[in-house]
């Protein structure tokens, strides 16, 4: 699933392309794409957009500064603009607002399943839709020490807890890799058992890392957005490889829908984790 850094240069790029265009007209493709039906899509034909922005991980897009669609991409949906029109008989279209000069903002899902949404609100109702309204603090730029502390420091495992929306906004499965990595904390250590240091450390991480990763796209990401953008990893999905710091053999732990990526002699003081696909096999 896009996370932060993807969402935000996605809208950074839009709306600098798309800012006061016309709409002509907006539907639908997507059969269970839109999850409103007042106003309707198709009241979007005449207004102009004026503004591309995010909340966590979903793009939203204002028109005439008094309604916005809300879109959540779920693990395989891409919000792209293009130069020329999608057939309505395109598989991976959901949602389609045509511009003037053959151009589309089209939201795209790729596989077989429809779990992309997308919401039409007024926009000063965006905030107090139940999926922003639960998420936590955006992650960049990073919240102050004091108000990350009272999120993080809970009896949970640091991987799942930074995942967690409701914990803090924008963070994924990617970059909480990254961020682990970089800040030399277990995947599986408790939020609870940070010190102060530790926390700091989080901390500058999340800011080193999601910085990074916006930096790096301002360079190599231009107008045409691109179905996956180039991601400056070190060592998400990297098991096998040398560590970038230490040169020991990153590790992973598999599971159902992902995999956890760490350095041992780094993160887990040279313990290497159980592997959950062994033990299963073992069982």
């Amino acid at each position: 699933m896009p996370e932060l850094p993807e969402v935000e240069i996605t809208a950074r790029r839009i709306d600098r392309a798309v800012k006061g265009a016309p709409v002509e007209s907006a539907l639908a493709p997507g059969m269970v794409t839109m999850k409103t039906f007042d106003p309707p899509l198709d009241s979007l034909a005449g207004r102009t957009i004026t503004g591309v922005s995010r909340r966590g991980k979903m793009p939203v897009v204002e028109f005439d500064g008094e309604i916005a669609l809300l879109i959540h991409l779920m693990s395989a949906g891409r919000l792209q603009l293009f130069d020329k029109r999608a057939s309505l008989r395109d598989k991976a279209s959901r949602l389609l607002i045509r511009l003037p000069d053959e151009r589309e903002l089209r939201l795209r899902e790729f596989g077989t399943q429809q779990r992309a949404w997308a919401k039409l609100l007024p926009l000063d109702q965006i905030d107090a839709d139940d999926a922003v309204a639960t998420l936590g603090p955006e992650a960049y730029p990073v919240p102050p020490l004091e108000e990350l502390a009272e999120r993080i420091r809970q009896p949970r495992h640091l991987h799942p807890l930074l995942r967690d929306q409701r914990t803090i906004a924008g963070i994924g499965r990617t970059w909480v890799d990254e961020i682990l990595w970089t800040a030399r904390l277990s995947p599986f250590r408790q939020g609870d058992d940070l010190d102060d240091d530790a926390l700091a450390g989080l901390r500058q991480a999340i800011d080193e890392v999601l910085g990074g990763a916006l930096e790096h796209y301002e360079k190599v990401v231009g107008d045409s957005l691109p179905n996956q953008a180039p991601m400056p990893l070190k060592v998400h999905r990297k098991q096998g490889e040398a560590c970038p710091r230490c040169g020991t053999k990153l590790e992973a732990v598999h599971f159902k829908d992902y995999v956890m990526t760490y350095c041992p002699k780094e993160q887990t003081g040279g313990r290497v984790l159980k592997d959950r696909r062994l033990s299963r096999l073992l069982k």
